[in-house]
């Protein structure tokens, strides 16, 4: 009878006449071994496990395949000991498929590292972000901006998944909001995003849409002043007819990692990244080998430091289930194999949607079993310091117009000066002319804004010793092309009492090269100034070949000589006071002068 209700589908009906069964017949092992198979189709796992356990005690030699099942649903149950004995026994028997050797091989591996794990915990207090974040729906796949002004997340009602916003306000969430009619839609279904740190761009994923490629896309939308534009499936290379879902896009724009199963991989989900060049996106790459397993890896999340990505995956060694794992990224740019965030962090059941404040001291998450508000709560914990990505911080600017005030969409650029690099590249806000870019905590670099019609802002400056909690705030004014008006230009370096441009000097010349390049018809005076320490006529010579020497490199690339001249002040012309460290320093500097149009 119980054949017929299992043929037929009829599971309840089977379950009922098999315990008959074993209940006439408390010996009857076959009954055992069938009640625990559709236990475990009905996911009763505690209720299947003790059917195999019968099994095994009323005859060892049974069948072999009940100490693989029983081994894998104890790992699940967090009885890892039991699993790994039952485990073991199973690969004493002869002739096992290799698939299965492999797959019983990776169970023995997760009960390994879990009694290892639970003996050695972890630091983990998480908190409920609260009534203003979570109710009795499902709330999920936290982000937040940089400056922790605003947090993302999907909300679950009715099947249908939206996103909803909330603002900090005194350090306290406020009771969030539906994000954008623009972006959600009560016909489809709009999660696992990721925000630009600037809160700008929302990359997320839309399923079943008319204009997308697969069953699921990815699509990018840009603010617009309090609202969302409309989004953009962001098309081939990136999506393809298969499923590519949860973005994560780096600090600087140009890296965009997302899960897909599309061929190429090594197992179902793979996690790929792609790079935006001067073309789009280019071809997606795998991870790789110390990323991706033959299982699945998904919810990746690549911090701002760039080199610090967190994950989750059931194909390295965890707690059962998917555990979330961090990688960093070693010297010769390769992803190293991962780290299992530990225990209690991660459990027997599945742990994703792991993502961190721009500080790396705090992570968000959701769970459905740390009795919150019902379904899956949003969570923030403190991250144990070994788990933490590299120190970053945050720099805030504003760019308005030197005369007017007016907020200025402008080019701007931030240079690692001991890399000669770019790490940051966009645009000032058109509406608030404001721009905010992530970096790393404890460097020198160097800042360069620019915009048609006006002389382009140079500076440099230095986040040694810069607390990362709290934001570098910069305020530049832009200075229309006017004759007279000047630029310094703080990203020239020389050597003490030398000439010779030194190589951190490259980045700010290109952009002076661009300048006159754009502008075929300007005029202008290079100069070389100094402080008062030293031989006047030396301090003359020396900032005249200073300045001789960038004059040489504008022609080299070009610039027509009879659109530039050079000249030494040494002291004569200083722009601080010269009896402090800080205003001489200011004092020793090249700059530019507009002197015909």
């Amino acid at each position: 009878m119980a054949n017929t209700n299992l043929d037929d589908h009829m599971y309840d009906e089977a379950v009922e006449n098999l315990q008959k069964s074993v209940e006439a017949d408390d010996k009857f092992v076959e009954a055992h071994a069938v009640l625990g198979d559709v236990l475990r189709q009905m996911r009763r796992y505690k209720e299947s496990i003790d059917q195999f356990h019968k099994v095994i005690v009323l005859n060892p030699e049974f069948n072999r395949a009940v100490y693989l099942k029983v081994g894998e649903l104890e790992v699940n149950s967090a009885q890892y000991e039991l699993a790994q004995h039952h485990l073991e026994k199973y690969l004493t028997y002869p002739n096992i498929t290799t698939q299965n050797t492999y797959y019983a091989q990776k169970l023995i591996a997760d009960c390994k590292f879990s009694i290892q794990a639970i003996a050695h915990p972890v630091a983990f207090k998480p908190i409920n972000l609260g009534p203003e974040i979570n109710t009795p729906a499902d709330e999920y796949l936290p982000v937040a901006t940089a400056d922790e002004g605003t947090l993302i997340f999907t909300r679950k009602i009715n099947n249908n998944e939206d996103f909803y916003k909330s603002s900090k306000l005194n350090s306290k969430w406020q009771t969030a909001t539906y994000l954008s009619d623009l972006i959600n839609t009560p016909q489809y279904n709009e999660g696992a995003e990721s925000i630009s740190q600037d809160g700008k761009y929302l990359f997320f994923t839309g399923c079943n849409r008319p204009d997308g490629l697969g069953r699921c896309d990815i699509y990018i939308a840009q603010k617009k002043g309090d609202d969302w534009g409309k989004p953009v499936d962001l098309s081939p290379p990136v999506n393809t007819t298969g499923w590519e879902s949860q973005p994560s896009i780096s600090a600087d724009g140009k890296t965009l990692y997302f899960v897909s199963n599309r061929k190429g991989g090594y197992g179902g989900y793979d996690i790929w990244k792609s790079t935006l060049g001067d073309k789009g996106w280019g071809e997606p790459e795998n991870l790789g080998p110390n990323i991706n397993t033959i299982y699945d890896e998904q919810s990746p999340f690549i911090h701002p430091d760039d080199s610090t990505f967190y994950f989750c995956s059931n194909g390295w060694p965890g707690l059962g289930g998917k555990d979330l794992f961090v990688s960093r990224l070693s010297k010769d740019g390769k992803w190293q194999k991962p780290e299992n965030l530990g225990y209690p962090i991660n459990s027997s059941g599945d742990e994703n949607g792991l993502t961190l404040t721009a500080n790396g001291s705090y992570a968000f998450f959701s769970s459905n079993n740390l009795n919150g508000f019902g379904g899956y709560d949003i969570y923030t914990f403190e991250l144990p310091p070994n788990l933490r990505p590299n120190l970053v911080t945050y720099v805030k600017g504003t760019v308005n117009d030197a005369k007017t005030k007016a907020p200025l969409e402008a080019a701007v650029e931030i240079i690692d000066l001991q890399k000669n690099q770019p790490v940051f590249q966009d645009y000032s806000d058109a509406d608030e002319g404001d721009f905010l870019a992530t970096l790393t905590a404890g460097k020198n670099y160097g800042l360069n804004i620019s915009k048609s019609g006006y002389l382009f802002y140079s500076a440099n400056f230095s986040l040694v010793g810069h607390e990362p909690k709290t934001a570098f705030n910069i305020a530049v004014l832009l200075d229309p092309i006017e004759i007279g008006n000047k630029v310094v230009l703080n990203n020239i370096f020389f050597d003490t009492n030398k000439f010779d441009l030194k190589p951190e000097s490259v980045a700010e010349l290109q952009q002076l090269l661009s300048f006159l390049t754009l502008n075929p018809t300007l005029h202008i005076e290079i100069s070389g100034h100094t402080d008062n320490v030293g031989n006047d006529q030396l301090n003359q010579t020396l900032s005249q070949n200073r300045a001789k020497s960038v004059y040489q490199y504008l022609i080299d690339n070009k610039i027509d000589a009879g659109r530039l001249v050079f000249k030494g002040y040494g002291k004569t012309q200083p722009i601080a006071v010269n009896d402090t460290d800080e205003g001489r320093q200011k004092n020793r500097r090249t700059e530019f002068k507009i002197i015909a149009k």
